[in-house]
Order: structure tokens, then C-alpha cells, then sequence
């Protein structure tokens, strides 16, 4: 008996040793960061901002993995599935871990039960965009064309349940309007669309329209924030026009539930760092967005939040992802 438990015991130590000498070593290859959607958009371009600058600091590539289908559940699975190392981070998403929870039923990923959230690295107020040609100037304008062409206009968004379905939805609920909703696979190959005329209006990141805006291809008329977005301070907000409109993106980091303690820690710590360089800062405003460090229990509160705030939305405007 007592030679079983010995050897019990050293087995156990043996385990722990190997543990604690992995996490000592830690990163000790190069880390996946796994962003849910196709390059080129929003989730692709934070990620390689933080990804260059974690690979700096922390002396290991940091290599981004763009897996995206299924609204992005089958990259989050990927994460969920992998070994919880501290090798494979996901970009969590306003859809993936707030949207898609709050309308979907039957999803095959819990975002409490099986991430463990280390902190949101930058959030961006949406824009109205509208085609150059439609004779749009503003939201007044956008509502009035609307209501005259009731079902007619169409709208795009990264898929159902995403960021800018939502903002389309809570635009004709809040608005009085009826607009058509026409997924696609990613707000890049939306926007590609808009400016070709197929759709006549998108509410998306600035990351992804304000280039297009600046160069005379689409027009921007609006921010959806509460008040007017400190980057873009010459546009109004929709809530000007449209009473109680508000809708923003947000992006985090976050990895397998079981990930030990000690490499979670490290992640957060050299996370912090990277959204608090000035260049990491700059490079974001540039695109629009706004870093945000936070703490992991600040971000999971938030998180929880989003979920009840979304599920209202959904329920007022009858949104159920199938």
C-alpha cells in the first residue's frame, strides 16, 4: 500500500515538475493567434497590430491564423478544442462572445464555461456608410430615402448575428424604417459591394470605411456611439437623428478555460504592455479604434453585460440566429 502511494506521489511530482517547467519556459515555440474571420477585416487588422507587438516583446512569433466560417464558430471551436498551453489565443469578438451567445440557440461553445477572458484590446464606434451614387448626405437623408422606398434599400453585414446586422436592425426598429439585410462572409467583402453599388448602405468599423471615405468612394455620415467619437469628431451621431441609437464593436483576447494560471498571468502581463505603447496606440487610432486594457474580471463583467444588453436588442427586434 504504502509502495502504491509512493509511487503515486512521485507521479504526481513528476507531473507538476514537467508543468511548472513548461510554464517556466514559456513561450517556448512560436504562438497561434486564431482570428475568426477572413484577412482584411476589423478582427485581422487589431490582431496583427497586437500580434507584431507581442512577437517583439515576448521573443517568439506570434503567427495570425484566419479560420472563418459559420459566423466564426468554427475558429472559436478550433480554440476551444486545442491544448490549453497558452499557445493558441483567439480574438474575441463582439459577435462571437456576446451576439451569437445572446440569439443563438444550440451554439457548441459556452463563452463563460470554456474561455477564459484576459482582457478587451480596443473597442471602435461604428460608422453609417452609404454608396457614393445614392444621393445620401446624411441620416436624415438615409431614414427619409427609407420610408419612401420601404424593403428596398439593402444593407450588409460580416453575417447574421454580427456587429452590423445588429446596428441594421436596431436602425429600422428605432427609426420606424424597413431595410433589407444581405449577409456576407466578412465586412471587407461588404464593403467591396457597397462601393460596387449591390447594397446602399453598411453601419461598420472605421477600420474598414474610413480609407474609402477619405478617398471620395463611399460617403461616411455618422458615428453610433453616445457621443461623437474623439478620432472622428467632424461627424455627427446617429442618435441625432435616430433618438437612443447606440452600437459599438469591441475586440479582446482570450484563451482555453484550462490554461494553467501562471501562463494566463504572463499572457495578461505582456498584453498590458503591448496596449499600453504608445506606437500599439497610435497604429490603432490611426484605424479608428480605441485600445482598452483591462483587467480579465473587468473584461468577463463587460462581456456578461454585452450579452443581456444584445439579447434586448434581438428580442425588440426579433433577431433569432438559426
Amino acid at each position: 500500500m504504502h509502495h502504491i502511494l509512493r509511487l503515486m506521489v512521485t507521479g504526481a511530482l513528476l507531473v507538476l515538475s514537467a508543468t511548472t517547467a513548461a510554464q517556466g519556459g514559456y513561450p517556448n515555440k512560436q504562438i497561434r493567434f486564431l482570428v475568426a474571420s477572413p484577412p482584411g477585416g476589423s478582427p485581422d487588422i487589431l490582431a496583427r497590430i497586437v500580434g507584431a507587438r507581442l512577437s517583439e516583446q515576448m521573443k517568439q512569433q506570434v503567427i495570425i491564423d484566419n479560420r472563418s466560417g459559420a459566423s466564426g464558430i468554427i475558429g472559436v471551436e478550433i480554440v476551444k478544442s486545442a491544448a490549453p498551453d497558452g499557445y493558441t489565443l483567439l480574438l474575441a469578438t463582439s459577435t462571437l462572445f456576446a451576439s451569437l451567445p445572446a440569439l443563438k440557440s444550440n451554439l457548441p461553445y459556452d463563452a463563460e464555461r470554456d474561455f477564459m477572458p484576459l482582457s478587451r484590446i480596443a473597442w471602435v464606434a461604428n460608422v453609417v456608410t452609404v454608396n457614393a451614387g445614392l444621393g445620401v448626405n446624411s441620416v436624415a437623408d438615409l431614414v427619409k430615402l427609407a420610408k419612401d422606398k420601404p424593403g428596398q434599400l439593402n444593407y450588409g453585414s460580416a453575417g447574421n448575428g454580427s456587429p452590423a446586422h445588429l446596428a441594421g436592425a436596431m436602425f429600422d426598429v428605432l427609426a420606424g424604417i424597413k431595410t433589407t439585410h444581405i449577409p456576407y462572409k466578412g465586412a471587407a467583402l461588404a464593403m467591396t459591394d457597397m462601393i460596387g453599388g449591390q447594397i446602399q448602405y453598411l453601419i461598420t468599423s472605421p477600420l474598414i470605411a474610413m480609407p474609402h471615405g477619405r478617398s471620395g468612394r463611399i460617403k461616411v455620415l455618422a458615428t453610433t456611439g453616445a457621443k461623437r467619437d474623439p478620432l472622428l469628431p467632424e461627424l455627427p451621431i446617429m442618435a441625432d437623428t435616430v433618438p437612443g441609437y447606440e452600437i459599438v464593436q469591441w475586440w479582446g483576447v482570450s484563451v482555453a478555460k484550462a490554461t494553467p494560471a501562471a501562463i494566463t498571468q504572463r499572457l495578461h502581463k505582456e498584453l498590458m504592455i503591448a496596449l499600453n505603447a504608445p506606437e500599439v496606440r497610435a497604429q490603432m487610432n490611426k484605424n479608428g479604434a480605441t485600445a482598452q486594457p483591462e483587467q480579465p474580471a473587468e473584461f468577463a463583467a463587460f462581456m456578461k453585460s454585452e450579452r443581456a444588453r444584445i439579447a434586448n436588442v434581438g428580442k425588440q427586434a426579433s433577431i433569432t440566429i438559426d
